[in-house]
């Protein structure tokens, strides 16, 4: 079991479209390191570039409803149809912490992706579970559930969204440090 860090807004991996998956090798020992950082985080999906990988991989979890026994991983992912009424609810986010916006996003969604076997599949899902894979489709593409509301809503969590990106350049420029003293230590 190993805790990753989650990366938070303001880190430049969260702000680009993450690459396909084709060393599958060692990806089963990162999705159980995902799912523990994400347990440990108390959230309910995780994205590779959230803990700082450039994979189009992401997990999810929502076992806590109705909806679904298992939890699911989803690989090289790419959603090809969205139907049904659009609604918005509050969602949450890792990368984001204290901060939930309300969300529009379709009822349903049809993906095209990959599971751990580099087995291609194709499903629709719908409540929660295709709420969640939209939130995590959209961290592997760049965007954060910030670019989903409006520029005023954006304006209501100016302050925060500083704050967090202050953190995490701070973060960075830590992380370069130490990996540097690293680099002399005998």
């Amino acid at each position: 079991m190993a805790i990753m860090n989650i990366v938070k807004y303001g880190d430049p991996i969260l702000n680009s479209k993450c690459r396909s998956v084709t060393d599958f090798s060692n990806v089963e020992s990162i999705i159980e390191d995902m799912f523990d950082s994400m347990y440990e985080a108390e959230g309910i999906g995780l994205a590779a570039n959230q803990v700082g990988l450039n994979m189009n991989l992401f997990i999810i979890d929502v076992t806590h409803t109705d909806e679904v026994e298992d939890t699911h991983i989803f690989i090289n992912s790419k959603i090809t149809s969205r139907s049904g009424e659009k609604t918005f609810f509050q969602e949450g986010c890792l990368s984001l912490p204290g901060i939930a916006l309300d969300v529009e996003r379709p009822e349903k969604i049809e993906l095209e992706y990959q599971t751990i076997d580099e087995k291609w599949h194709k499903h629709e899902f719908e409540g929660l579970l295709s709420r969640a894979i939209q939130h995590e489709m959209d961290h592997l593409n760049g965007i954060f559930i910030i670019d989903r509301v409006s520029e005023i809503e954006k304006i209501k969590y100016k302050k925060e969204l500083k704050t967090i990106e202050a953190d995490s350049k701070d973060y960075q420029n830590q992380s370069r440090t130490h990996k540097s003293k690293q680099k002399f230590v005998l």
